[in-house]
């Protein structure tokens, strides 16, 4: 189906007026891209505000180098500016793992770089608080979620502040701001009042010492201050053990950190998971599926393009990888959609005009987390660990796969679909010992387009233990069942492992071990990445101070280019 450029949220005030409306209530700006989809979180926002019966309006990528047009261009809003760097944070979009500038960017039309600044977040919330000091702007997205507190950057080699401090925003929505953003909105409607903002959930604000104090004590976490950290490594790693410890309960706490002697970061706690429900909800808002028609000259999204024919099944992530920031920002439990909303979506799907019988991907952060939960709930409350699966499988997990293998024989009978590939990576440490053989075998037979998808990411435990993934010795088995299938099947079908290379452990002889071990297995590797510390992982942490913030021992890591070169050269 083609659409209009009135079926998308507005992007000028021709498209404003074309509403009848004089003035909007929201404003959004974003990094990347405007494409009207589920995936992209700008949509996902601006179709939350439009539902509660905002009036918003959307500028992508707006041109911060001119004489600031973009940020004029539909005045001022009654509420607030929202301000996002995109999907991703703007220096992992802009730079590789080498801190090479990329040629290319995966959220712009055509692929053209360019087309967003460096910490998008902080450049575009100051033209803004310079244009309109009178408006609040409010930062929210991966970029601003990831460093709602004090965080290493790589990039310049340093802690920084958080971007609440760094961008002058007056509020800062963290994670996946669904709920959130309408009790902002709501907040903003009589005007400005930052004292309000204490009764906010799942976001952060700025307090001086009389707003901290008035806090519970009881359900406050105290942070190491910002000054304090940067001369100290080791108290910046025990904020960060506390950051994560909160991040990953089902009933946090508030988290307070200092700036100066009267200025103070507090982040208020996280919604709990939401409820298939209001899962259900978000997915349902009336999105086009499509990029906005003023890209149609320009070329295609490419992130978009990856994922038009793919449909996500769930949120949030248990896995609780020490370099992965999912759980940060989607939240360590799972949310899934009932069958009938995806049923809903795949149909949609189906009735597009170029879509050709077969989707691209049925899965999420992880492949194989659909519907899975801890078994008691209140063991859940009680726990702070971040993974369900390191050391080993919680015994409270229900990880029983019947339900997705019930949903996936579901979809493979829909009109119009030839085929459904699993294009997320699946989790074999997450197999249970009822469902595991059944759930692969299907996943081999009827989903795997020829190359299936796992990561092991090392073979060394030292390694594997810093990552907090499972032995190596769980991915030789799988080979096996692997291969075995494909031998009953007759199926020449590949098994496509990834690893990191200078994760924090990982030597130059744990690099030769892995490639020898691959060579052994018979696997020429491909799918290589050299670790880049992201603002608030655990990775990044100990990539940083050294030191492993649960044990306050030294762990050896690789800073050297040079050296962390040779190691990812080892892979070829």
């Amino acid at each position: 189906m083609r659409y209009s450029p009135d079926d998308f949220l507005p992007t000028t005030l021709k498209e404003v007026r074309r509403r009848g409306w004089e003035q909007l209530d929201v404003i959004l700006f974003s990094g990347d891209a405007y494409v009207d989809h589920p995936s992209f979180g700008v949509a996902v926002i601006g179709r939350q505000l439009e539902k509660a019966g905002y009036k918003v309006a959307v500028v992508p990528q707006p041109n911060w180098q001119d004489d600031l047009r973009d940020f004029k261009k539909l005045g001022k809003p009654k509420l607030f500016f929202g301000v996002s760097a995109g999907n991703m944070d703007s220096m992992v979009n802009h730079y590789t793992a080498a801190k090479r500038l990329r040629s290319n960017d995966a959220y712009t039309a055509g692929g053209a770089s360019g087309h967003r600044p460096d910490y998008a977040v902080k450049v575009y919330s100051n033209i803004l608080k310079e244009l309109y000091p009178d408006v609040p702007v409010v930062i929210g997205g991966i970029e601003a979620s990831l460093r709602r507190l004090t965080h290493y950057d790589y990039w310049q080699d340093k802690l920084i502040p958080s971007m609440l401090i760094e961008s002058g925003a007056d509020l800062l929505s963290y994670g996946m701001g669904d709920k959130s953003i309408i009790d902002i909105a709501k907040i903003f409607h009589n005007g400005f009042n930052s004292k309000l903002f204490k009764g906010l959930t799942q976001v952060a604000y700025v307090a001086n010492s009389r707003g901290v104090d008035s806090l519970d004590r009881e359900k406050t976490v105290v942070l190491n201050s910002y000054e304090t950290c940067q001369d100290d490594k080791l108290k910046y790693a025990e904020n960060f053990k506390n950051f994560e410890i909160e991040s990953n309960k089902m009933e946090a706490k508030t988290i307070v950190e200092q700036y100066s002697d009267d200025k103070y970061v507090v982040v208020t706690p996280p919604y709990p998971f939401l409820s298939q429900e209001e899962l259900d909800a978000s997915f349902d808002l009336p999105y086009t599926r499509q990029p906005h028609p003023k890209y149609s000259k320009r070329g295609a999204v490419p992130a978009y393009d990856m994922i038009k024919y793919s449909v996500n099944i769930h949120r949030g992530c248990f896995g609780g990888c020490s370099f992965c920031t999912i759980s940060a920002h989607q939240g360590k439990f799972v949310s899934s959609r009932s069958w009938e909303n995806i049923r809903k979506e795949i149909k949609e799907i189906s009735l597009d005009e170029n879509f050709k019988g077969n989707l691209s991907d049925l899965g999420g952060p992880s492949a194989n987390m659909y519907g899975m939960s801890g078994i008691n709930q209140k063991i859940c409350a009680k726990c702070e660990k971040p993974s369900c699966l390191f050391p080993r499988v919680c015994t409270n997990l229900n990880n029983d796969h019947s339900k997705l293998l019930e949903m996936y024989r579901k979809v493979r009978k829909m009109p119009n679909i030839k085929h459904v590939y699993i294009g997320s990576g699946i989790r074999y440490d997450l197999f249970d010992k009822k469902t595991h053989q059944e759930y692969l075998k299907e996943v081999v037979k009827y989903h795997t387009s020829g190359r299936l998808k796992v990561a092991p990411e090392h073979t060394e435990d030292v390694v594997l233990n810093s990552m907090r993934k499972p032995s190596f010795e769980l991915f030789k088995d799988l080979t096996l069942d692997f291969g075995k299938i494909c031998q009953e099947e007759g199926l020449k079908y590949q098994l496509i492992p990834y690893f990191i290379s200078s994760h924090p452990t990982c030597n130059m002889k744990d690099m030769r071990e892995l490639s020898k071990k691959m060579k052994g297995l018979h696997f020429n590797l491909e799918q290589v990445q050299d670790f880049t510390p992201t603002p608030m992982t655990l990775s990044t942490a100990i990539f940083y101070t050294g030191i492993d913030p649960y044990t306050k021992k030294p762990v050896f890591t690789e800073v050297n280019p040079r050296e962390k070169k040779k190691q990812k050269d080892l892979f070829f």
